[in-house]
């Protein structure tokens, strides 16, 4: 192969009560990574485009998630070979959809089939983690994990890789509305502190352990009342005006739960259905325009089966 372009989908983690341990794939939007060999006799890896980001995401290899992340790949199997990098983005920056984790997952997915190193899933973790150490301020696994392995994943240990894949009921279907907003994610975490009050933490573990449950059995009570951060949310509220307003939208439009995803200002919902998600999503989007104003983007996608993945080979 000379050439070799990967997709990898954005994500939701954190999921209300799994902060940084869970997270699931949407089928869109996502980014993509074109990867392909350097001319002879160059070496490391090179950006030479990124597009759709508007000048603002760094080029420099170093400073790239993407970018870190082929380095971690290339140097994992001791390759010499220089590769070049096109990076997509179909995320919006700092939207809380796993943008930063998309770029690296892409890279490592295309890098590997350019190669031809054909790593096992944790592996390509294992690399893509390195990114999004960079890109997140710290190392989290809950959107590098659905991105790459797709589906619903609970990341008991990020690095080595440890990812518990959860069933997903028929019809599961995730809203998401992205404000005309941007927190960055390593502000967002500066709030948290590094403490948390015993309560707080006992409820948070309760609801992780029985929306756990709710997906296994399908039991959609259960996952409603499971769906509440206790941790997070409450102390990132304050960047996303009229937050409480826009999820009891949401319930009141038959979601099952409303919260944060990631670290904002996108706000994801879980629907019983597909029929009662499109209910949701308007409901959600006129809560956000009276708000917060602005434009908003709305997705609507079933939790996605697939991760990241080769959409495109050149061959010499």
């Amino acid at each position: 192969m000379t050439a070799v372009t990967a997709f990898a989908p954005g994500t939701v983690s954190n999921v209300a009560c799994g902060f940084d341990v869970l997270g699931f794939a949407l089928e869109a939007p996502g980014d993509t990574v074109t990867a392909r060999f350097a001319p002879a006799g160059s070496a490391a890896v090179r950006i030479d485009d990124i597009v759709g980001d508007e000048g603002r995401l760094p080029r420099d290899t170093a400073r790239n998630t993407a970018g870190v992340a082929t380095e971690a790949l290339l140097a994992r199997v001791g390759e010499r070979r220089g590769v070049v990098l096109t990076i997509r983005k179909g995320l919006p920056l700092s939207s809380g959809l796993g943008g930063s984790a998309a770029s690296a997952v892409a890279a490592v997915v295309a890098v590997d089939a350019l190669i031809g190193s054909r790593l096992a899933l944790d592996a390509l973790m294992a690399c893509a983690f390195e990114g999004e150490r960079l890109g997140a301020g710290s190392g989290h696994g809950d959107n590098i994990a659905p991105s790459l392995y797709g589906g619903f994943v609970l990341v008991r240990v990020a690095n080595p890789p440890d990812v518990v894949r959860l069933p997903v009921p028929a019809g599961l279907t995730a809203v998401v509305v992205h404000p005309d907003l941007e927190i960055e994610t390593a502000k967002a975490r500066a709030l948290l502190g590094d403490t948390v009050p015993l309560a707080d933490a006992i409820r948070q573990w309760a609801n992780l352990g029985a929306l756990v449950d709710a997906l296994h059995r399908g039991d959609y009570a259960l996952m409603a009342r499971a769906l509440e951060d206790t941790f997070a949310e409450p102390r990132r509220a304050p960047l996303v005006p009229g937050l409480a307003a826009i999820k009891q939208a949401a319930i009141a439009a038959g979601a099952l739960g409303c919260s944060l995803s990631g670290s904002g200002p996108s706000l994801f919902a879980l629907c019983r259905t597909a029929a009662s998600a499109e209910r949701v999503v308007a409901a959600m989007k006129s809560a956000v325009s009276a708000e917060i104003g602005g434009e908003s983007r709305t997705f609507v996608s079933p939790i996605a089966p697939a991760g990241a993945r080769v959409v495109d080979a050149c061959a010499s």
